[in-house]
């Protein structure tokens, strides 16, 4: 078995400066889990326990305060090719059509020959079902062929390894969920490993092959649930009698930790010494004309 692909974290922890006097702001304390090839985590937890935070140290644009990720049995220091970053927000270039948005991912493989480049970025193109607007620009594209179009520039680059920071978030339900269909069939054609960011416990749930629930913050493991829902997924499963058992368990996991941050945000806004400018006011005041 390869370990191509497989995704440690030992002991993390990430503390962030307050700008104040007091220890800063942990947001993820302690946290241990591991990802074997092939294995598709989701990664469930409230608005602003960590999930970014640790997905930013997976992928090597932030630095841990303490412990480790390791991928391959490599220590993570920096970004690299070989970790996949797809954000929430749209990241294609829009001076470049489809085509040429899917090869500039190809720049990263220099065992690629670059006469091969047109084929591989239409079985990219394909693989996400943006068939046909191989040469349209970003602005002609919707939403959620923005965020396809993103996924196969991402995938066409071969990453070992493909982190995925909400990426579905803003879209609309009939998209979202054709997206996580599409989603599941690219991880199964190309065998890719996947850690994908939600607070959508329906979304988790189709998707995960292991779910890891967070804490409120700072993020801790609370707990994992093995998903044996049945592969290839459909969108029938979201009705079915055991994907309903699986999200009321999993709610009662959310929703104690739902609470913890909504009391979090209270005391926060309970102690703060000076309220927080409004900027608006702000600008207004410093662009005032002089009279």
């Amino acid at each position: 078995m390869t370990d191509k692909g497989t995704l440690r974290v030992e002991a993390l922890s990430k503390i962030f400066d307050s700008g104040s006097a007091d220890k800063g702001i942990v947001a993820v304390q302690d946290l241990s889990f591991n990802v074997q090839s092939g294995e598709f985590i989701v990664l469930l937890g409230p608005s602003g326990c960590g999930k970014t935070t640790l997905l930013r140290i997976c992928a090597g644009l932030e630095e841990p305060t303490a412990g480790r990720v390791l991928l391959d049995r490599q220590t993570v220091s920096g970004p690299s090719r070989n970790r996949g970053m797809v954000f929430q927000q749209y990241t294609s270039f829009p001076w470049l059509t489809v085509i040429e948005n899917v090869k500039f991912g190809l720049k990263y493989r220099p065992e690629v020959n670059q006469r091969h480049w047109n084929e591989i970025a239409r079985h990219f193109i394909s693989l996400v079902g943006l068939d046909g607007f191989e040469d349209s620009y970003v602005s002609q594209l919707s939403g959620g062929m923005q965020q396809r179009l993103a996924i196969a520039r991402t995938l066409a680059a071969d990453p070992e390894i493909l982190l995925m920071d909400e990426p579905f978030g803003s879209l609309d339900t009939q998209n979202r969920e054709f997206l996580q269909l599409q989603l599941l069939d690219a991880q199964q054609a190309e065998n890719k490993t996947i850690v994908f960011v939600t607070h959508d416990v329906e979304e988790a749930i189709f998707l995960a092959d292991r779910l890891l629930i967070l804490t409120a913050r700072p993020a801790r493991l609370k707990t994992e649930i093995k998903i044996y829902l049945p592969k290839p997924r459909t969108l029938e499963l979201k009705t079915g009698p055991e994907f309903l058992k699986i999200k009321r368990e999993v709610l009662t996991y959310t929703r104690e930790e739902a609470a913890k941050t909504d009391q979090l945000w209270r005391r926060q806004k309970k102690n703060e010494a000076t309220p927080l400018r409004d900027e608006r006011k702000f600008s207004l005041r410093r662009h005032k004309p002089k009279s």
